[in-house]
């Protein structure tokens, strides 16, 4: 008798977990219930393993020090972060028929010698790209919430040997990146999954040069056609709404893309952080 434990995704997101039991033929019943004992035991196991794997997701996306996180914002539902066990669907094969990757790298106007950030950069898909692109002199810093996609990153930039990349480990809150030093913060995917995005932005905004710009991607909900869950998805309507009332201003986008908004943000010198936000805003 032997079992097997598989997960399924969509998306890049867990969504079920199975167990397969094969039990062969036996004669004596007595060891019959000994092995049903025996695999009962081992499914325990299992799905405490699996318990433990998902609890390990959860701790790293949040911070005991940190407020509650929202689960709505401006009237928008906050979607769960993708954990680590989801990494692969990041890389996969048909990526770039379905997004266009190469496209938005042509859009980023990165140059050598430019310090740009991989805001949520997972296990370093457009990491790599951008670093190739700002070498000599630049780097990128690579920012994500989670040690398990920090340390997959790591090992690809080492394997690629490319030596331009900081990691760094971000909190709920807080991207930890050095004020008015960062050229471009690329947003793939991401925002609509921070649980504080006001922090977050305000730690976006604050990391800018002067002339610095967030380019933001994320899945189009005017489009019914893209295959992705529509809490995982943005209206350019809802997008303009949260980043004008948190001090960015549109300054360019790009609309040539096949699942996903590309848009350019930059500091809005006329804006003043408001003194009071209703419930909702905050």
């Amino acid at each position: 008798m032997r079992y097997r434990a598989t997960r399924e995704y969509r998306a890049g997101q867990p969504i079920k977990v199975s167990f397969d039991l094969q039990v062969n033929s036996m004669r004596n019943p007595f060891h019959h219930w000994i092995r049903i004992a025996i695999f009962a035991l081992a499914l325990v196991g299992a799905f405490s393993a699996e318990a433990r794997h998902l609890a390990a997701q959860n701790s790293a996306t949040t911070d005991p020090i940190s407020p509650p996180g929202r689960r709505t914002y401006m009237g928008r539902t906050i979607a769960p972060t993708m954990g680590a066990a989801g990494a692969g669907w990041l890389i996969r094969e048909t990526r770039e028929e379905e997004e266009r990757p190469s496209e938005v790298i042509r859009q980023l106007n990165l140059k050598p010698g430019m310090v740009v950030c991989d805001l949520g950069c997972g296990n370093g898909f457009y990491t790599l790209k951008m670093a190739e692109l700002v070498a000599p002199g630049g780097k990128v810093l690579a920012v994500d919430i989670q040690p398990e996609m920090l340390h997959l990153l790591q090992l690809r930039c080492q394997e690629a040997g490319i030596d331009n990349v900081e990691p760094i480990q971000s909190t709920v809150t807080d991207p930890k990146l050095p004020p008015n030093s960062v050229d471009l913060v690329l947003l793939v995917d991401v925002y609509h999954e921070f649980s504080h995005p006001v922090q977050m932005l305000r730690g976006i905004r604050e990391s800018l040069r002067p002339d610095g710009v967030v380019a933001l991607l994320e899945y189009r909900a005017e489009d019914p056609t893209v295959p992705i869950r529509p809490l995982h998805k943005m209206s350019k309507r809802q997008i303009l709404k949260e980043y004008h009332a948190n001090g960015f201003r549109l300054v360019r986008q790009y609309d040539g893309l096949p699942w996903q908004h590309l848009m350019f943000f930059a500091r809005d010198p006329d804006w003043h952080p408001p003194q009071f936000s209703s419930g909702d805003d905050e």
